[in-house]
């Protein structure tokens, strides 16, 4: 594995974004979620400690957006220890090279998306065929290739805990990638959800421009496996989380998190999973 990194050749700027893209929202004291074009990143630590991590990259093109942002709510050289990534789809890696020379920190991904984010395999291609609307009719321009981040990305520890965050731990949560994790702190049942539920109907372009809040399965035209989706959102509704942070729409906590993820955890065929689509019933699945 070499050590140079280097993005795809289908690695481009996605002419898409939402009203709330750029204003980010202090969840809790140390839950900072920001929305760059359609899609969050979030910033794990309090503003007056030294150790704080990033979840996730954002969409290409974004570093400069994102390292400003770092600089007014931590300070300026405030990098942090590490980077954790839900899973290695472009819009949650598409600034990972540039923030990883900025920073000079090290990457974690659960050991199934280490090939994704070695150069070594490329997820299956966006299904613009599958029941949703108009951004997955939009979705075979979203680029599919591996990025490479050389040796820059290990794999999380087997153990579940995530480093450098003592109260929090990784929960395997397979289905929109084979190994999109999630974070759950169950001192305060915080959880950082990625795509394996979102609170925004995705594949619809208005409520994704508006950020119309709803909770939703994973993103219809990028989900292989609708079958560990399935069993990844009722883990994690098992968790009876207080508050979410999805990979994309706006958090989302209380009685209505815990009505609406269990009605998705409930009804997932018949809220989540699409009527027709390459994907559906086994089709094209890649594990």
């Amino acid at each position: 594995m070499k050590d140079e990194m280097e993005y795809s050749d289908d690695h481009r700027f996605i002419p898409v974004t939402s009203l709330t893209s750029g204003i980010g929202q202090a969840v809790t004291p140390d839950i900072y979620c920001f929305p760059i074009q359609v899609v969050n990143v979030v910033f794990l630590g309090e503003p007056d400690r030294d150790n704080w991590m990033l979840v996730d990259a954002g969409m290409p093109k974004s570093a400069d957006d994102m390292i400003k942002e770092v600089e007014n709510r931590f300070g300026e050289d405030k990098a942090p220890s590490g980077i954790i990534l839900t899973h290695g789809h472009f819009d949650h890696v598409g600034a990972i090279v540039e923030l990883v020379e900025h920073w000079d920190v090290p990457v974690y991904a659960h050991e199934a998306e280490i090939p994704f984010l070695t150069g070594e395999k490329s997820y299956p291609e966006p299904d613009s065929t599958v029941e949703g609307g108009m951004v997955a009719k939009m979705s075979p321009y979203f680029p599919n290739e591996p990025v490479n981040l050389g040796n820059h990305v290990q794999a999380l520890p087997a153990d579940g805990s995530v480093p450098h965050l003592e109260e929090w731990q990784w929960v395997h949560t397979p289905g929109h990638s084979p190994g999109h994790v999630s974070f759950f702190r169950e001192q305060d049942r915080s959880l950082i959800a990625g795509d394996a539920f979102v609170t925004v109907k995705q594949e619809n372009l208005f409520k994704v421009m508006v950020q119309e809040q709803e909770i939703s399965g994973p993103p219809r035209y990028l989900t292989p496996d609708w079958e560990a989706a399935r069993e990844s959102v009722r883990k994690l509704e098992g968790l009876k989380p207080n508050v979410a942070v999805t990979g994309h729409g706006i958090p989302m906590s209380g009685e209505e998190l815990s009505v609406q993820l269990k009605k998705l955890a409930d009804h997932f065929d018949r809220i989540a999973i699409p009527d027709y689509g390459r994907y559906v019933d086994g089709q094209d699945k890649e594990h």
